[in-house]
């Protein structure tokens, strides 16, 4: 079975590689390279999978997912510059992939699965029609 929990964050980022010329970036990443950013109001989507509890009837407890994700994602992604304010994203360049990257690396220890859920997908809304889905490196 899987139960999916929303969460919103607005943060700020450029795309744009130090490495690299302003014009290398502006041909790769356009005017998201410009700095000193721009923002989004970003949609996350928490999928778990388990069955449900034979006394609860629950996967999960939604109250302690949602607790997790304020501590792991919310509170250090909201209204943040992600490249200047939230590790890794001074060393990686904050696309969508690799912010829905970094937040299934930071969520994925709460649910390895066995008893308890297991962390099967993170879907990141960049803008109303950009999304990604992140289900790990084994998926």
């Amino acid at each position: 079975m899987l139960i999916t929990r929303k969460a919103e964050f607005s943060a700020s980022h450029f795309t744009a590689r130090p490495d690299w010329t302003a014009e290398e970036n502006a041909r790769v990443y356009g005017d998201s390279a410009n700095q000193p950013g721009h923002g989004h109001n970003y949609e996350l989507e928490v999928t778990l999978e388990g069955e449900p509890h034979p006394v609860t009837g629950m996967v999960m407890d939604l109250k302690e997912l949602k607790e997790i994700l304020q501590r792991e994602v919310i509170a250090p992604f909201d209204h943040r510059h992600l490249n200047h304010e939230v590790a890794p994203f001074d060393r990686i360049v904050p696309t969508t992939e690799n912010v829905a990257r970094e937040i299934w690396n930071r969520l994925a220890p709460h649910f390895p699965g066995g008893e308890g859920p297991r962390l099967h997908n993170v879907r990141l809304w960049e803008t109303a029609d950009v999304y990604v889905d992140y289900g790990g490196d084994e998926a």
